[in-house]
C-alpha cells in the first residue's frame, strides 16, 4: 500500500476523534439542567466552567505539542481517553444538589480541567499528524478535521439532550465518559505518523518552506497580529456560543436549536480552509471576519425589532465566522513558520484562545445580567468586536507583505 492509500484510514480516525472531541462546544446544552439542579449558581459561575475548559484545552494542546517529540500520537490519544473517562464519570459521581459549592468546584476540576485538557491533547495530535500526511493541502485537511470538531457540538449535543431528558443529568455524564473513552481508545489504533522519508503528496513549495522555532516565531509581528485577530474573533464568537441554547429558548425555540451554531461552525471550518488554499490567507480571513460583522448586525436587528427569524439567521453566521479561526491559525502557522516545529508552534498560537475564552463568556454573562436576561447589548458588542477584528486583519496583511510572505 503506497503512502497515498495509507493516509486515508488515518484521516478517518482523525475525523472520528475530532467529531467526538467537539462535544466541548455543546457546553450550553448542560447549562439549563445544571441551573435547574443548582439554582444557587449564577450565569457567571456557570460560564467559568466553560472558560476553564477552554483554558485547559489550550494547555492540553501545548502539552501534546511537547509530547509529540517523545511519543506517538496513538499514546497521546490514549492519555486523552483516560482523562475524559475520569472527567465525565467524576462529574456524574460528585454532582450533589445538597452541596452546591463542592459540586461547582468538582465541575471546574473534572469537566473544565480534565475534559478540556483531554480535548486539547486530541486536537493538537490530530492536526499535527494529518497535516504531515497531507502537506499539499493543509487548509483542506485542517478544515475537514475542524468541521468534524464543530459538528461534534451538534451531533453529540443532541444525544446529550436526549440522554438528559430520559436518564437525568448524572447518568448522562456517566454514559458520556464511558462512551468517549471507548471511542478514543478504538480510534487510536488507526492513528500513526507518516512513514519515514518524504510524506505523501508533498509539494516542492513545502520542501523549501522556511522553518522557524517557537522562539523565532514569538519575535515575529506576524505571529502577534495573528494572535490579536484570533482573540477578537474568539471573543465575538463566544459571546453567543457559550449561551447558544439559552438564546434559542429566549426567542421561542427548543434549546437544541441553538446548536445550529455548531453545525455552521463546522461548515465555516471546512469552507474557510478550502478558501485559504485557493484564494489565500487575506481573502479567507477577511471573509470570515466580515461574516461576524454581518451576524452582529442581523442579531441586533432581530433583538431590537423582536423578529425571531433574524436570530436564527444570525446564529449560524456566528458559527461560520467562529469556524474560520482554527483552520486560519493552522495554515498560517504551517505556511509562514514551517512544518518542522508545527506541533509546538500551533499549540503556542492556540493560546490566543485563552483571552477570548475568558473575556467572551464573562462579558456575555455580565451583559445578560445587567440587561435582565436580554441579549440586545450582547449582539451590539459583536459588531464592535468584528470591526476591531477587521482592523487587526489588515494589520496582519501589512506585516505579511513587509516580511515578504504576500
Amino acid at each position: 500500500m503506497n503512502n497515498n492509500n495509507k493516509r486515508w484510514p488515518v484521516l478517518i480516525s482523525g475525523a472520528v476523534l475530532m467529531l467526538v472531541a467537539g462535544l466541548i462546544y455543546a457546553w450550553s446544552i448542560f447549562r439549563a439542567p445544571l441551573t435547574g439542579l443548582f439554582p444557587e449558581w449564577t450565569p457567571t459561575q456557570l460560564s467559568v466552567a466553560f472558560t476553564v475548559s477552554m483554558v485547559f484545552f489550550c494547555l492540553g494542546g501545548f502539552t501534546a505539542g511537547k509530547l509529540a517529540a517523545r511519543m506517538s500520537g496513538r499514546f497521546i490519544i490514549l492519555i486523552a481517553a483516560a482523562m475524559l473517562l475520569i472527567g465525565f464519570c467524576g462529574v456524574a459521581l460528585l454532582l450533589d444538589a445538597d452541596h452546591p459549592a463542592k459540586s461547582l468546584w468538582a465541575l471546574y476540576l473534572l469537566y473544565g480541567i480534565l475534559c478540556g485538557g483531554g480535548v486539547g491533547l486530541v486536537y493538537n495530535a490530530a492536526l499535527n499528524t494529518l497535516t504531515k500526511w497531507f502537506p499539499e493541502n493543509p487548509g483542506m485537511v485542517s478544515g475537514v478535521l475542524l468541521m468534524c470538531f464543530g459538528f461534534g457540538g451538534l451531533a453529540l449535543g443532541s444525544i446529550v439532550n436526549a440522554l438528559i431528558g430520559s436518564r437525568g443529568l448524572s447518568p448522562s455524564f456517566l454514559i458520556l465518559g464511558i462512551g468517549v473513552g471507548i471511542i478514543f481508545a478504538i480510534a487510536s489504533f488507526l492513528f500513526k505518523w507518516p512513514p519515514a522519508g518524504k510524506p505523501a503528496g508533498e509539494t516542492k513549495e513545502a520542501a523549501v518552506r522556511a522553518e522557524a522555532t517557537t522562539k523565532e516565531m514569538l519575535r515575529s509581528p506576524i505571529f502577534w497580529a495573528l494572535c490579536l485577530w484570533n482573540i477578537a474573533l474568539c471573543i465575538g464568537g463566544l459571546l453567543v456560543i457559550n449561551s447558544a441554547a439559552t438564546i434559542a429558548s429566549a426567542f421561542g425555540a427548543a434549546p437544541v436549536a441553538g446548536l445550529l451554531v455548531s453545525v455552521f461552525n463546522g461548515v465555516g471550518r471546512v469552507s474557510i480552509g478550502a478558501l485559504h488554499d485557493r484564494k489565500g490567507r487575506h481573502f479567507s480571513m477577511t471573509a470570515g471576519t466580515s461574516v461576524l460583522l454581518l451576524a452582529g448586525i442581523i442579531l441586533s436587528a432581530g433583538a431590537f425589532l423582536n423578529i425571531p427569524i433574524l436570530i436564527f439567521i444570525g446564529l449560524p453566521l456566528v458559527g461560520i465566522s467562529f469556524g474560520r479561526a482554527p483552520p486560519s491559525i493552522s495554515t498560517v502557522v504551517n505556511n509562514y513558520f514551517g512544518p518542522k516545529h508545527y506541533a509546538v508552534n500551533l499549540s503556542t498560537a492556540t493560546f490566543s484562545v485563552i483571552p477570548g475564552a475568558i473575556i467572551g463568556p464573562i462579558v456575555s454573562s455580565r451583559l445578560q445580567e445587567a440587561s435582565g436576561g436580554a441579549y440586545g447589548s450582547t449582539f451590539i458588542m459583536i459588531i464592535v468586536i468584528a470591526i476591531l477584528a477587521l482592523v487587526l486583519n489588515f494589520a496582519l496583511r501589512y506585516y505579511s507583505k513587509k516580511s515578504g510572505f504576500e
